[in-house]
């Protein structure tokens, strides 16, 4: 029997929508009854996350692991969280619940390590906390594989381009700026790209840049559904 995914959302509403949809179109269907069950906590109220890890903010750990525990007691079978920077907060989560909580970057790195065997260096696009706490880095070094991540300037233009994103401005400008950053990576000598900010998949694809272009909410949509399909 398939497994009920519990999405822990809200940490932006549209990233939220984004894995959902992702989720669905990952999910081999043909008919209403052959989708899984989702159940999805939209929780905006839940504090910021890269001010709570960078500026002393409020803890969102209370809130996290509250919505994590409201979604098991409702049926949830495996979680995910649509906030790439929440998983710095991920062993929190996991200590809160019975059930598996999913890491995004884990996935993400897993399959590209599968899709390129050969890959050397990575190109992180991700949000000031997830890129200062090495959100992304330790796992691929882990891997052996050389993490690149924007000059200091490059970094103020993602995070930009992250809340104009979230101001729901996903223009022209927004994608060109983030275009720009990424083919900085590029020539820096990033082999391949991650889209490491639940928001950034919204304007900047693969195709876009001379490298490829990983979403790691795609992916995570993708091992979710293996996972509840008993994959």
């Amino acid at each position: 029997m398939d497994k009920v995914i519990g999405i822990i959302g809200g940490m932006g509403p549209e990233a939220t929508v984004d894995l959902f949809r992702k989720i669905v179109e990952a999910t081999p269907a043909k008919k209403d009854q052959e989708h899984l069950r989702i159940l999805i906590d939209c929780n905006p109220k839940i504090p910021s996350r890269p001010a709570a890890l960078l500026k002393g903010g409020p803890d969102p750990t209370p809130l996290l692991q509250e919505t994590a525990r409201g979604l098991e007691r409702a049926g949830a079978e495996v979680l995910l969280v649509a906030c790439n920077t929440a998983h710095l907060f991920h062993d929190r989560l996991v200590a809160a619940v019975r059930i598996p909580v999913l890491h995004i970057v884990d996935e993400a790195v897993a399959d590209a390590v599968r899709r390129y065997p050969h890959v050397h260096s990575v190109g992180i696009l991700a949000g000031g906390a997830a890129v200062r706490l090495q959100l992304y880095q330790d796992r691929l070094e882990a891997k052996g594989i050389r993490a690149i991540v924007p000059s200091e300037q490059d970094q103020q233009r993602v995070v930009s381009v992250i809340y104009s994103v979230k101001a729901g401005d996903k223009g022209p400008k927004v994608r060109a700026s983030i275009r720009e950053v990424a083919e900085h990576l590029a020539r820096a000598g990033a082999e391949l790209l991650f889209t490491g900010c639940t928001e950034l998949p919204l304007v900047l694809q693969d195709g876009d840049v001379g490298v490829p272009v990983l979403d790691p909410t795609e992916i995570l949509a993708r091992s979710a559904v293996r996972f509840a399909r008993g994959a």
